[in-house]
């Protein structure tokens, strides 16, 4: 029968190493959390990080998804919460003088910073400087930030529980309003790699053993996108509008519904929607095509045979108990899913980016995989969000 759960997560195909360490600048929930994949120089001997960093992040999840019961908290921890994310823990900075460009990514709806480590991981692969927020609007399936008390030096932890729409709450509203302070968080993230590169800022709150000063000169800031899946691809577009700082975006199965309609003529820089099959509805790509009027260089791909959870490391969970706790994977094979995702959001930065670097391109991908990349849209199934 096999193991019940179990990740295993593929190697990079891009010329770099990969490490990874956790940044979160000033106490309370104005601050700012992220983790942040990197190229690294090669440090085949350190410790590769949990997937699930903290056993609250596996409860939050569970409970999110409506399964309370204390079994079940007991079984996701003995399969979900011993994976490994294969990267370097904090090890050194790649070497060199040159600048790498950035990218800022936004988590779905239920999501933290490393349910999408796979994909990270690949863009930091290529040069990529990734930061990967985590949203303390109460999207996120369970997140934390520090305080302490007058005269205490102590930290103390405050956990900011996942926030459910209430009855005769207007679900508008509320995820309108956590979608504008994910934007907050997005650009907030930026102003502290920004001092970061100044050198203003050496260290994190966290306790760490990566050196924030091995940054320092090293972060481009004239080559910043926005990137995001679901909820964080709509985050990804209002970015586009709340800060300057970021000259394009990529949006994975965008969740249109928290953004609202006058915020769509503003928003005129490149776009890239890369859509699911089985998820998106007419009047989401109604409005994808709205925007993409804004501007000649924005365009929509979608991958067939794919679902919506396909660009998160839950694609690459296998065991008999997947559809039991995730769901159906879809028809594709979830390496060719990635590999398109990657070639396809290279080949966009290259070009909006103005980046020397050669990156893959979609056109060079074997003739076997471009069939399940469709210009536009096929068939639309309803939203399940």
């Amino acid at each position: 029968m096999g193991a019940p759960l179990s990740l295993t997560l593929p190697p990079v195909s891009g010329p770099h190493s990969v490490g990874a360490t956790d940044v979160m600048v000033k106490l309370d929930k104005e601050g700012s959390f992220f983790r942040l994949f990197y190229p690294c120089s090669p440090s085949p001997g350190l410790q590769r990080p949990l997937w699930a960093p903290r056993k609250e992040y596996l409860v939050g999840l569970l409970n999110s998804l409506g399964f309370k019961s204390k079994v079940a908290h007991y079984v996701s921890s003995a399969l979900f919460g011993y994976s490994r994310i294969p990267v370097a823990w904090n090890a050194p900075f790649v070497a060199g003088n040159d600048r790498k460009p950035l990218i800022i990514f936004s988590h779905g709806h239920r999501a933290f910073r490393t349910v999408y480590s796979t994909l990270c991981r690949e863009l930091a692969s290529y040069g990529y400087l990734v930061a990967a927020v985590e949203h303390r609007d109460g999207s996120a399936c369970a997140t934390y930030h520090l305080y302490s008390k007058p005269g205490n030096e102590n930290l103390n932890e405050v956990w900011v529980p996942f926030r459910k729409v209430e009855p005769g709450m207007k679900e508008f509203y509320l995820r309108n309003y956590q979608l504008h302070q994910r934007t907050t968080e997005c650009a907030r993230a930026v102003r502290v790699l920004e001092d970061i590169d100044a050198g203003k800022l050496e260290a994190s709150i966290m306790k760490s053993e990566f050196h924030l000063q091995a940054l320092k000169g090293r972060i481009d800031f004239c080559r910043v996108a926005v990137m995001g899946h679901s909820f964080g691809g709509a985050s990804a577009l209002l970015s586009l509008v709340k800060d300057n700082v970021f000259r394009c975006a990529i949006a994975l199965d965008a969740w249109m519904f928290p953004l609202e309609d006058t915020s769509y003529p503003k928003i005129q820089k490149p776009t890239l929607f890369i859509n699911n099959e089985h998820f998106q509805t007419s009047s989401s790509i109604q409005k994808m095509r709205t925007l993409s009027l804004g501007c000649k260089e924005s365009k929509i791909l979608t991958i067939l045979g794919s679902v919506h959870h396909s660009p998160t490391d839950f694609a690459f969970f296998t065991g008999y108990m997947v559809n039991a706790f995730i769901g159906s994977h879809g028809t594709i094979d979830p390496q060719i899913c990635l590999d398109v995702t990657v070639t396809s959001a290279l080949d966009f930065l290259h070009k909006h980016l103005d980046l020397p670097a050669y990156s893959p391109k979609l056109e060079k991908l074997s003739e076997e995989i471009r069939t399940y990349v469709v210009a536009d849209v096929p068939q639309l199934h309803s939203s399940k969000l």
